[in-house]
């Protein structure tokens, strides 16, 4: 057995990044992480996309907030996506802040892009992650795996992409993003925006940030993350650390609390304008308009095996939506399963314990 360990990397495309808007993102960078061996003929490549607030450190300790990866209870030796078989790799998205080009970075003129940065998509993420692949020589990875946000990189890669990947895993995601997730996200925008030391997104060089703004945001979408069953079981009405009702506006109630410590939280590791990028290219994201307006257009060239893994808990990304996909599917003549899981946690139950998901994604992958 080869000792697990990640290997930290930044690759610059070496030609400019076309993206939906019209523009070119010159001498865009893509930090990754990769974890076991290359196979000679580099067969056994697994790309692990990641979601909105994650980053490429899928499997080892986060160098901000010293906690485990994201997905280290997935991807490891032994794991269902074992790192004793296949090379893992997994990408920060261009427009995000753990080291790929995104609006923190420094422009040609020396100064951070901020709101200069150009409006990205899924698809321009996914331009980035092909642009890696090719660094790599990666022709044909043996899957792509993804979660949420990762799920639409996984699919926008087999509809633009279809030689890229032999197998699609696509978990707890969608296609298209609906007028409530539309909504959720620019509650979020707003309460940035708001914030006053968001500065027109020019705060780089100042002391403060906009901190409260992004630690709201944070609140708001994660409690789409969860559901109402799981909120129950963990908070209930319980108070917090008192005994009776404060009449005021501290935090009377645990799930307050939680929230709070969860936007706070965030706070040390995230990028406000990042998150402005991030969640703009989600409610971009329309597969079929990109096709010609009908869903099966897009994997009309698809050649890939697919699996499709929604939970019942989630409202945020409901089964409705992966059935969607999963008709496109079989309307174009893919191979596709689809498996609806029972949870408890809502749309975050893809990062937590869940044996029926680990049998999943191991016998897929197998």
């Amino acid at each position: 057995m080869a000792p697990f360990t990640d290997h930290s990397s930044l690759y610059r495309i070496p030609h400019p990044l076309p993206l939906d808007s019209g523009q070119m993102l010159e001498d865009a960078e893509i930090a990754f992480c990769t974890y076991g061996t290359l196979a000679p003929d580099k067969s056994n490549a697994v790309l692990v996309c990641h979601a909105l607030t994650g980053d490429q450190y899928v499997a080892s300790e986060h160098p901000i907030t010293g906690k485990p990866g994201w997905w280290e209870r997935m991807v490891g030796p032994g794991k269902p996506i074992d790192t004793d078989r296949f090379f893992v790799i997994c990408a920060n998205v261009i427009g995000s802040c753990m080291g790929s080009t995104g609006p923190a970075s420094i422009a040609s003129d020396g100064a951070p892009y901020a709101m200069r940065f150009p409006v990205i998509t899924i698809r321009d993420m996914v331009r980035g992650l092909v642009g890696l692949l090719d660094g790599l020589e990666i022709a044909q990875l043996h899957a792509v795996v993804g979660g949420s946000m990762g799920g639409m990189q996984a699919l926008s890669l087999a509809a633009n992409w279809p030689d890229r990947a032999a197998r699609v895993l696509v978990i707890a995601s969608t296609a298209r993003h609906s007028a409530q997730n539309i909504a959720f996200h620019e509650v979020g925008r707003q309460a940035i925006m708001a914030d006053p030391a968001w500065a027109g997104g020019n705060y780089y060089a100042e002391k403060a940030r906009p901190d409260n703004g992004l630690a709201v945001a944070r609140m708001a979408a994660h409690i789409t993350y969860l559901s109402e069953a799981g909120l129950t079981e963990k908070f209930g009405r319980r108070l917090q650390d008192r005994d009776a009702k404060s009449f005021g506006f501290d935090a009377d109630f645990q799930v307050e609390s939680y929230l709070r410590y969860q936007g706070s939280g965030f706070t040390r590791r995230f990028d406000a304008n990042s998150y402005l990028y991030i969640t703009r290219a989600m409610d971009y994201l329309d597969i079929a308009e990109e096709h010609g307006g009908k869903l099966a257009n897009a994997f009309a060239r698809a050649q890939a095996r697919f699996c499709i893994v929604s939970f019942d808990t989630d409202w945020l990304y409901p089964t409705a939506e992966s059935r969607h996909i999963v008709h496109a599917l079989n309307a174009a003549g893919a191979k596709v399963s689809f498996v609806e899981l029972s949870a408890a946690h809502g749309h975050d139950s893809f990062l937590l314990e869940h044996e029926q998901l680990d049998r999943v994604v191991e016998g897929f992958l197998a």
